[in-house]
């Protein structure tokens, strides 16, 4: 085994192994929220995790970027063929191993492979033109500046100089083999649908030398860069690559609108109706576990399908650009919201792998997501409706509302006297109940 299959060994267990490390820690993470039963309806979440996740059902509502989008999902997919073939070929020190028992078939598969990256190319520069030049007015809101913004970036860089390695091998590599110089079998044009006219019109007068040095440049650099997306991704928000599939399928498959009780206030009602229930036949709570909280207040309080959600946030912000608290000059953003939760999350887990009773004085409400926000929220379901991996942002800033109101006593005005007249005249109007039917005498 030469020095270049140990360099290459080694590069790649150790991005796998940093990878699997941090994915670990998000799965600690997720953990971190409260149970919830979400086994049920398995063939409906099945159909919709390959309608909405594989399928990119949602996506093409707003089809200008969702084609796009899907140019680049579709190119990632079938990418990952040749970065298997070159996995093989890195270890064994071979070189286009599947060329020859795969033949005509082979050379189909890295053509449709060319012509995706030529498509994932043409997305990517729109992408950037979009975020930097033409500034969406989704892309510019106040949480994506700093790193958000960069992030986004950042990927669509990593996508342009993946196509560019790509080309640069296929291309190099099909001079080399119109000369009979290339380290694979045979002579004469592979026959790719790109790389063969690449090839011979962009490389064909360079020596040998630089053509391999040049294919060598595009392999590795195709390795490189994917490797440095492996040890990147638990970072960004494109790990919704992995989590969009789990967060479709455990999504909330209520009709929107339904609202979630809490089981114990819900028991507790039912009891108090029922004229014939026992109240002392109901169990007693034990003396030593912590009551659960009303609402959420931090992190812990979610569930673990809301800090799923957060992972699986991709920032496009079709959420926040549905929103109408957020486009009448509110402060509320529900793609802030997820990405609030997520850093909480992070800054959490982080504090308890270090110290178990860890406790740094701040929650999520207040620190993170500000009253202000979670009253602005209209309940309306816009950013459930559009998100594209059925994120519920929703279920999020109820819970905090519900804290405020239960374990804070705190309600906008507004809704305080709306309670107070439904208390009072089982109304939310301040009119008496014997007045309600006024209105027929009226001429």
């Amino acid at each position: 085994m030469g020095i270049s299959s140990i360099a290459f060994i080694l590069i790649f267990l150790g991005a796998a192994a940093f990878f699997a490390f941090k994915i670990r820690q998000i799965i600690q993470n997720i953990k971190l929220g409260r149970s919830l039963d979400r086994t049920d309806n398995k063939g409906e979440r099945l159909k919709t995790t390959i309608r909405v996740a594989l399928g990119q059902s949602k996506m093409v509502t707003r089809p200008i970027p969702g084609i796009l989008h899907i140019f680049i999902y579709v190119a990632f997919i079938f990418t990952q063929i040749e970065l298997i073939e070159i996995i093989i070929d890195g270890v064994s020190g071979n070189h286009r191993i599947f060329f020859e028992p795969l033949g005509g078939f082979y050379v189909f598969i890295i053509s449709l492979i060319e012509v995706l990256s030529a498509l994932a190319l043409i997305a990517t520069f729109t992408f950037l033109a979009r975020r930097n030049l033409l500034k969406i007015p989704r892309f510019v809101k106040s949480e994506m500046t700093g790193w958000p913004k960069l992030d986004g970036n950042i990927i669509l860089y990593l996508e342009f100089l993946l196509v560019m390695f790509i080309f640069t091998m296929n291309g190099a590599d099909e001079a080399l083999r119109l000369q009979g110089a290339s380290h694979a079998e045979g002579s004469g044009s592979f026959g790719f649908a790109i790389s063969s006219i690449l090839g011979p019109n962009v490389f064909g007068s360079m020596d040998v030398a630089t053509l391999h040095l040049l294919e060598r440049i595009g392999w590795w650099g195709h390795f490189i860069v994917v490797m440095g997306f492996m040890v990147y991704l638990p970072f960004s928000k494109h790990l919704h690559i992995f989590f969009a599939f789990p967060n479709v399928y455990f999504s909330n498959l209520k009709p929107k609108g339904q609202f979630t009780n809490m089981e114990a206030v819900t028991n507790e009602v039912k009891l108090m109706m029922d004229p014939n229930a026992d109240p002392f036949a109901a169990p007693a709570a034990d003396a030593n576990a912590e009551p659960q909280r009303f609402g959420v207040k931090d992190v812990k309080d979610l569930n673990w399908v809301n800090i799923l959600n957060a992972y699986s946030c991709t920032e496009c912000g079709r959420c926040t650009s549905s929103c109408p608290a957020n486009i009448t000059g509110k402060k509320l953003s529900p793609r802030k919201i997820m990405m609030d939760v997520r850093d909480r999350v992070e800054e959490v887990g982080k504090g308890l792998r270090k110290d178990p009773n860890f406790d740094d004085g701040k929650s999520l409400l207040g620190d993170y997501i500000t009253e202000e926000e979670v009253w602005a929220c209209t309940s309306c379901n816009a950013c459930v409706q559009e998100c594209p991996v059925n994120i519920d942002p929703l279920s999020i800033i109820v819970d905090l509302r519900r804290y405020l109101v239960m374990e804070e006593s705190k309600i906008p005005a507004e809704l305080m006297t709306m309670n107070t007249n439904i208390e009072n005249n089982q109304a939310p109007w301040q009119f008496s109940p014997t007045d309600r039917l006024n209105w027929r005498d009226e001429d």
